[in-house]
């Protein structure tokens, strides 16, 4: 599945359990490009809203539920469908199965919206983080990009960046400093990762 003919693009599934921002800007990306396109986009919410990104986008979406996240088999079997190469996890919710870890070892990517290992674990997602950041009193705060292992947030970290924290800046200020470096960064560093891997196959 990691191996790939000279012509053929690098196939990415974004997974999300929101309105799907991030998705948006990764479509947008790569709707042109020549090594890299968006396969399909899933989510363990059936209305969620990234359902209109891949609408918009003219990308299959694919909903499972919770459960079938959790035994794992299911959503592999649709990743193996749509000839996924690459798993981008893009706002979602559910913890990653062993299984797909596994078939997809170093090729999950995961964007969290702090600066890790600060803020991470189980729980600590979207606004959450954001409280937990503006009551620290921190004078920054920024984005991490890592692989995805068995545990929540701590799999290698491939790329940060960050931003400046201003005294009256609310959790929603900050949470819009911190979507600006997700939409900026986090395709590039898909891209980078990728391209990378293609180079070594």
């Amino acid at each position: 599945m990691n191996q790939l003919d000279g012509g053929k693009k690098s196939r990415i599934a974004i997974l999300a359990s929101g309105r799907g921002s991030n998705a948006d800007a990764i479509c947008e990306y790569f709707k042109d490009h020549d090594l890299i396109e968006v396969a399909i986009i899933m989510s363990n919410r059936e209305e969620a809203g990234v359902k209109n990104v891949a609408i918009e986008h003219h990308v299959p979406f694919k909903w499972h539920s919770n459960q079938d996240f959790k035994k794992g088999i299911p959503v592999l079997e649709t990743l193996r469908r749509y000839q996924v190469h690459y798993i981008v996890l893009a706002g979602f919710l559910r913890k990653i199965p062993d299984e797909i870890i596994k078939s997809y070892s170093r090729r999950i990517l995961n964007i969290h919206p702090a600066l890790l290992p600060n803020y991470g674990g189980k729980g600590m997602y979207g606004q959450n983080v954001h409280k937990a950041v503006k009551s620290s009193g921190d004078k920054e705060t920024g984005i991490t990009i890592h692989f995805v292992n068995q545990e929540y947030d701590k799999g290698r970290v491939i790329f940060q960046s960050s931003c400046q924290i201003d005294p009256e800046d609310s959790p929603e200020d900050i949470a819009k400093k911190v979507q600006k470096l997700e939409h900026k960064y986090f395709p590039k560093v898909i891209e980078s990762v990728i391209e990378s891997g293609r180079s070594t196959n």
